[in-house]
């Protein structure tokens, strides 16, 4: 039998109505909600929206393809169509921000350090461990693959790339300096070289970063996921340098434990300019197919970011889905103008190696854009919509947010052997219009270039901007004729102010010329040294150009100033105060540390032919990649054959 449970005064067919009513009634609230979540994603833009409600993996997938699928592609030959890092500050909080935005580096406080040491490493490191197996698993069939089809792909013929170079890569004598005293203080840059590097090696192998107070590796969040970030940085300083076995290691670790088939959140940029670079700059050295393989297949990963309305790509991605998002902090959902502008060197490269126009295709598709859109008083602001084409807010800087998108537009030229008109009128314009508005001088005769904010100047210049002294000098010779002279002296002024404000012989993030000041921090939260290399780069291009030799006593000043400041037991450290008596440390070995501001001061101490400008352009990273010779590499002949013979 059935037994009922009815409600005490009510009858059956009563509860039964109301059940009734109840239910057409909880249908129509459904079906309500239902239209009015489907609606957020058709409004412009809604890929923030969607990731509210949605995870990652759930995103619209982008297929990408795998190594062994780009490896295929090669050998088809086809021809398709204020970065985020956080600081400790002095008072050790954390902050996020870019390099771009000011390319502040990923440091957590100690106290989390320490309580992540105790818990997480062993776990961390167990799965670092399985991914490193299963990665050279995959990777041995990768090489299998590439060794018994090497002789088919004729994408990119190496022997000849060298034969176009007009210098032996390492010189004569790898850039061995004939003054004593020149070629000392090269060696001392070189054992401070290795012992950042073994260091690295003991504490954090594997890892992104090396931690060297606390002597453990530091992962971050800003690689989507990928390792080794300080290995893959690291290639070309240690073979320049000629520690061989210190490149072996390095070499051999990118082959079997670089693990490509990540499933994180990157910054474009960083990926881009460390990893893209990195192995660019060790294939071009070496001629190891490797390096090739593995930056082929990271190249292709990035590509889906560029799926926007405009072909401006947005800021971050998800290597794993290609799924692709702006920045949370960034005004309106834009992108970041040093961040798409900063993509050109080594996307050409791609192009190059691949025999796919594609890459090349996608940069040159920004630089469309930006010429298309109006730019105030000839400035280039830097937020973009990837939306709208449009520019987001008007501040102007060529530090942080914009640096390094002017340093690419004459690298760009330089790079194409001097074929690229476009990029040349591009610098050379941005550069008459930053000299109307943003240069200025200070009371007390120091030269510097100040921010722009919608009209209103901010009398402020970050470490970052330093870089453009070197900028300056490197393009004097192509401008006008009647203006070499004025870039030559215009770029050691700059190079001047950046020295000036090492006043304890290491900067502060950024140092201002109002209220009396004179190059100096006047607040406490841009007081921090974080390794930085800006100012040495200007001392090395700035002494390559005009073999001034303050410029090597600059840098000999630094090198003394890192090892008294910033060297530790177990590697180098930055400092939070560069003006405080008692030194505090943050506890982090930056990757572009060993990456830019050692190699920089290697190069500062060797001679010319050691990577000679002729022949190399340094990416935001310091990788060195080829010029390209067009009409040599598509030729039977080469300009050379020195190279030959190494």
């Amino acid at each position: 039998c059935t037994i009922r449970r009815v409600l005490p005064g009510v009858s059956a067919s009563g509860m039964g109505l109301r059940l009734s009513q109840k239910f057409v009634f909880l249908l129509f609230l459904s079906g309500l909600v239902t239209l009015c979540f489907g609606a957020l994603f058709f409004l412009p833009d809604s890929v923030r929206l969607k990731r509210i409600f949605l995870s990652k993996t759930e995103s619209q997938p982008v297929t990408v393809g795998s190594e062994n699928d780009v490896r295929e592609h090669l050998k088809k030959g086809a021809k398709d169509p204020e970065h985020l890092r956080g600081i400790t500050s002095a008072k050790g909080e954390t902050s996020t921000k870019l390099k771009a935005l000011s390319r502040k580096p990923s440091v957590t406080n100690e106290a989390k350090t320490d309580k992540k040491d105790a818990g997480g490493e062993a776990l961390e490191d167990m799965m670092l461990s399985r991914s490193k197996t299963e990665s050279a698993s995959k990777d041995e069939k990768v090489t299998s693959s590439s060794n018994q089809g090497a002789n088919t792909d004729t994408s990119f013929d190496y022997n000849k790339f060298k034969k176009c170079l007009l210098k032996p890569p390492l010189g004569i004598e790898h850039g061995k300096p004939s003054d004593p005293q020149t070629l000392q203080r090269r060696e001392k840059v070189k054992e401070m070289m290795k012992f950042a590097w073994d260091n690295y090696k003991s504490f954090a192998w594997g890892k992104n970063e090396l931690r060297p107070l606390t002597r453990n590796g530091h992962i971050g969040n800003m690689f989507g996921g990928l390792r080794g970030a300080s290995i893959v940085d690291s290639l070309d300083t240690l073979y320049i340098m000629g520690l061989m076995d210190e490149y072996n290691d390095a070499k051999e670790w990118v082959e079997t434990s670089l693990d490509l088939n990540s499933n994180g959140e990157a910054s474009l940029f960083e990926v881009n300019i460390r990893y893209v670079g990195g192995l660019l700059s060790a294939y071009y050295l070496t001629g190891e197919e490797m390096f090739k393989r593995k930056v082929m297949v990271l190249g292709e990963k990035l590509l889906p970011a560029f799926n926007t309305p405009t072909g401006i790509p947005r800021g971050v991605i998800n290597l794993g889905s290609g799924t692709s998002w702006s920045w949370g902090w960034a005004s309106a959902g834009s992108s970041i103008l040093a961040e798409f502008g900063t993509l050109h060197l080594e996307f050409v490269h791609l192009s190059e190696l691949s025999n796919n126009g594609i890459y090349t295709e996608k940069v040159m598709n920004i630089r469309k854009l930006l010429n298309k859109i109006e730019k105030p008083h000839g400035l280039y602001p830097n937020f973009l919509s990837p939306v709208s084409g449009n520019w987001v807010q008007h501040h102007v800087s060529i530090g942080g947010l914009g640096d390094s998108f002017y340093e690419y537009l004459i690298k760009s030229y330089l790079m194409s052997d001097k074929t690229d008109e476009e990029a040349k009128k591009m610098y050379y314009s941005a550069l008459e219009a930053i000299e109307a508005n943003l240069v200025q001088k200070s009371p007390g005769g120091l030269t510097y270039m100040a921010e722009w904010r919608g009209g209103i100047l901010d009398h402020k210049m970050g470490h970052l901007a330093c870089f453009s002294g070197g900028m300056v000098v490197i393009g004097a010779d192509d401008g006008a004729p009647e203006k070499r002279q004025h870039y030559l002296d215009l770029a050691a002024e700059i190079t001047h102010t950046c020295h000036e404000s090492y006043t304890t012989k290491l900067g502060p993030e950024a140092f201002r010329f109002d209220g009396g000041a004179e190059a100096t921090a006047t607040r406490l939260s841009d007081r921090y040294y974080i390794l930085r290399p800006e100012v040495i780069e200007s001392y090395m291009y700035m002494w390559r150009l005009t073999h001034d030799p303050k410029y090597r006593e600059w840098g000999w000043e630094a090198v003394e100033a890192l090892e008294k400041h910033c060297r530790v037991e177990a590697g180098f450290s930055g400092i939070r105060d560069v003006y405080a008596q008692t030194v505090s440390h943050d506890n982090m070995q930056q990757s572009f540390f060993l990456s830019e501001t050692l190699k920089y001061l290697y190069l500062l101490f060797s001679d010319d032919d050691l990577l000679p400008l002729e022949d190399w352009v340094f990416n935001t990273e310091a990788h060195p990649l080829p010029v390209v010779r067009k009409s040599c590499l598509q030729g039977e002949g080469g300009t050379h054959d020195k190279t030959t013979s190494e």
